[in-house]
């Protein structure tokens, strides 16, 4: 696993042993990203250059990473999981980004307040958990939800994501066993 563009690009990152962290493959990651960065379905550029981006359930932190790497102002991490964090920090490390990143060891019900308000938000829970509404949820109450946030959710490639009526569906995408839902807050 390895940053796919930008300036890290090549930098190999560490995950943890086992089956517990699922990091994105690097495949999907290129094309989520192209699609961020090239997409058509807004009025708005590249949403990753200059973005403030969270990456929750961040495992090893390589879709944040990936961000900071393609140009985003800076990204926040939570996990919950011990392992994950310690591999999320010593990506962080490596590539030497500690000042751009700041982990928060967090469950998503029991989200901190938001140092910021997040225009980019990746959610990348255990497949079949059904974690992805209470997240947005978790994250429109503490404030970590820009208005017009473009979050992208993955879910296993046989699941479907029904996240209510404040969401607005713009892209679905897959990638061997992933689903990626490309989703932004509707404008009241």
């Amino acid at each position: 696993m390895r940053i796919v563009a930008g300036r890290h690009r090549g930098r190999s990152l560490c995950a943890p042993s086992g089956m517990d962290v699922r990091p994105t493959s690097d495949r999907a990651r290129q094309a989520v990203f192209n699609i961020l960065e090239n997409h058509g379905w807004l009025p708005e550029g590249n949403l990753v250059l200059g973005a403030v981006v969270a990456d929750v359930f961040c495992g090893t932190g390589a879709l944040g990473l990936e961000a900071l790497s393609r140009g985003a102002e800076k990204a926040f991490f939570i996990d919950s999981a011990p392992q994950a964090l310690a591999a999320c920090k010593g990506n962080v490390s490596l590539l030497h980004e500690e000042v751009r990143a700041r982990l928060f060891p967090s469950t998503v019900p029991q989200l901190p307040a938001a140092p910021e308000a997040c225009g980019l938000v990746f959610l990348d829970p255990p497949y079949l958990s059904g974690l992805i509404p209470p997240a947005l949820a978790a994250l429109e109450k503490a404030g970590w939800l820009a208005p017009d946030a473009v979050v992208v959710a993955e879910v296993a490639a046989r699941e479907d994501l029904d996240v209510g009526q404040g969401w607005e569906r713009l892209d679905r995408r897959r990638y061997g066993a992933a689903a990626v839902f490309f989703l932004r807050r509707r404008q009241p």
